[in-house]
C-alpha cells in the first residue's frame, strides 16, 4: 500500500520568522540522536586501539550531526503525514515554524559538513559509514521504502545501526567481526522496539497511509515477527562474550536484559494494552546492554 501525498497548506499562512534555534534542534530529534551517540561512543570505547581523546570528541559530534541531519531530512519529506498523525502534527514543520526550503537546506549542509569533517579529522572509513548511513534512512528508508513496504522498518533500521561501528572505524580504522555484531544487535533490536510502537500508534499510521506491517499483516502476525527478532536478538547479543570481546558481567546482562525483553513478547501477546510498555523497556534495555558492555570493558 502507497500513501497519497497528504497535500497541507498550513505553509501558505505561518509566519516563518518565528522559528527559533529550538525549533530547528527539534528537526534533529534530539532524543533519538542521543541514543545514536551513546552507541557510537561505546565503538570508540570497546574497539582495539588508541585514540586522542579530541579525535574521539570529533567522531562523537560528527555521528550527531550526521543523525541529526538524517532526521531533518526525514522531517522535511514525511511533513505532510506528520501533519495527519497526531504524535507528529506539531513537529516544527507540519505546525509552520520551519520553511521547508530552509528545513532542507540546514539538513543538507548538516549531512556534508559531518561527512567532510570526519574524513579529514578522523579516518575515511568512518566518513564513508557515516555517508552510508544518512544515505539509508534520510532515502532508502524515508524516500523509498517507508511508504512503499511493510518491510520499511527492517531495511531502513540499518541506519541507526551503524553507530557503533562507525566508533569502532574512528579508532581500529577496519570493519571487524565485532563492529558488525554491534550493528547486529542494534539492526535486531529496532524491528521489535519500532513495531511495539506502531501498533500503538496503527490509527494514526492508517491515516497517513502508511504500510505498517500491524496495518497490513494485522497484530498477530505482527507479534510473530516481533518474537522472531527477540530472540535473534537475544542470541546475538551474547556474542560479544563468545568472542571474547566482553566477559562475564556483560554476558550477566545480556541473558537478564533479553529474558526481559522476551518476557516483554509474552505479556503482548497477552495484552494488548502493553504495546508501549515493551517500546519503553526496549529503549531501555539498548541503553543498559550497551552501559553493561562500556562496564565490563572497564573492569577489565
Amino acid at each position: 500500500m502507497k500513501a497519497n501525498k497528504i497535500e497541507s497548506t498550513v505553509f501558505l499562512f505561518e509566519d516563518y520568522s518565528s522559528s527559533s534555534v529550538r525549533d530547528f534542534i527539534t528537526l534533529l530529534k534530539p532524543r533519538v540522536v542521543f541514543l545514536v551517540v551513546f552507541t557510537s561512543m561505546v565503538g570508540i570505547y570497546v574497539a582495539p586501539g588508541k585514540i586522542h581523546p579530541i579525535i574521539a570528541l570529533v567522531t562523537v559530534v560528527c555521528v550527531a550531526l550526521g543523525a541529526g541531519a538524517a532526521a531533518a531530512i526525514n522531517m522535511w519529506y514525511d511533513r505532510d503525514i506528520d501533519a495527519v498523525m497526531s504524535r507528529t502534527r506539531n513537529r516544527p514543520l507540519p505546525s509552520g515554524k520551519i520553511h521547508p526550503t530552509e528545513a532542507l537546506h540546514f539538513a543538507m549542509f548538516l549531512a556534508f559538513a559531518s561527512v567532510l569533517i570526519m574524513g579529514l579529522l578522523v579516518n575515511f572509513l568512518s566518513a564513508v559509514i557515516l555517508a552510508v548511513s544518512i544515505f539509508v534512512y534520510a532515502f532508502i528508508y524515508t524516500i523509498w521504502l517507508k511508504r512503499s513496504t511493510v518491510q520499511n522498518i527492517v531495511i531502513g533500521g540499518a541506519a541507526g545501526a551503524f553507530p557503533p561501528m562507525i566508533g569502532w572505524s574512528a579508532v581500529a580504522n577496519n570493519i571487524s567481526v565485532e563492529s558488525i555484531i554491534l550493528f547486529m544487535i542494534i539492526f535486531l533490536w529496532t524491528p521489535p522496539h519500532f513495531w511495539a510502537l506502531a501498533i500503538c500508534k496503527s490509527s494514526d499510521y492508517k491515516k497517513a497511509g502508511i504500510p505498517m506491517l500491524p496495518i497490513i499483516k494485522g497484530i498477530k502476525n505482527t507479534h510473530i515477527h516481533i518474537i522472531f527478532y527477540s530472540v535473534l536478538l537475544f542470541l546475538v547479543s551474547m556474542l560479544p562474550y563468545f568472542i571474547n570481546m566482553c566477559g562475564y558481567l556483560y554476558l550477566t546482562a545480556a541473558v537478564f536484559l533479553g529474558i526481559i525483553f522476551i518476557y516483554y513478547n509474552y505479556i503482548i501477546w497477552n495484552n494488548a494494552t502493553k504495546h508501549f510498555a515493551m517500546f519503553k523497556y526496549s529503549i531501555i534495555y539498548l541503553f543498559a546492554l550497551f552501559s553493561a558492555m562500556l562496564l565490563d570493558k572497564f573492569i577489565i
